[in-house]
């Protein structure tokens, strides 16, 4: 549906003394794809929060393909699954640059009332952006 691409390049501190990213570090390499998706869009998580939407993650996975190293330049690609209702999903392909897939992943998210901490459908303006960007 809809696709962004995002670089990050992998810092020392990511690593593991073999210079190999640690697995937790993939979950924040979603979360900068993500937010980068949601900001090509022109929302970001500062925006929502003021506007009353919290969007925790409720659902995370990670299959691993090959190791990212340091200083690899890694280019996380965010794909939006279909129309975001109370949850929004996104699949992930993480690949190096030699175009080598490193992993694949897939998050599930909640759009939360931030007074009532209870579950609410997308907010209309993140729809209305989704129509106008087909």
């Amino acid at each position: 549906m809809q696709k962004h691409n995002t670089s990050i390049r992998v810092r020392y501190a990511e690593t593991d003394q073999m210079g190999v990213v640690y697995h937790g570090n993939y979950a924040q390499f979603f979360e900068i794809g993500r937010t980068e998706w949601l900001r090509s869009l022109g929302v970001t998580y500062k925006y929502m929060e003021k506007t009353g939407t919290m969007l925790p993650v409720i659902s995370l996975s990670c299959n691993f393909k090959k190791s990212a190293l340091y200083d690899d330049e890694l280019t996380v690609t965010t794909i939006l699954k279909k129309t975001p209702s109370v949850k929004i999903e996104f699949d992930y392909e993480i690949t190096n640059q030699n175009n080598e897939l490193i992993c694949t992943g897939n998050t599930v998210l909640a759009f939360i009332n931030i007074e009532t901490k209870k579950p609410m459908r997308c907010p209309d303006y993140i729809l209305d952006k989704l129509a106008v960007s087909k």
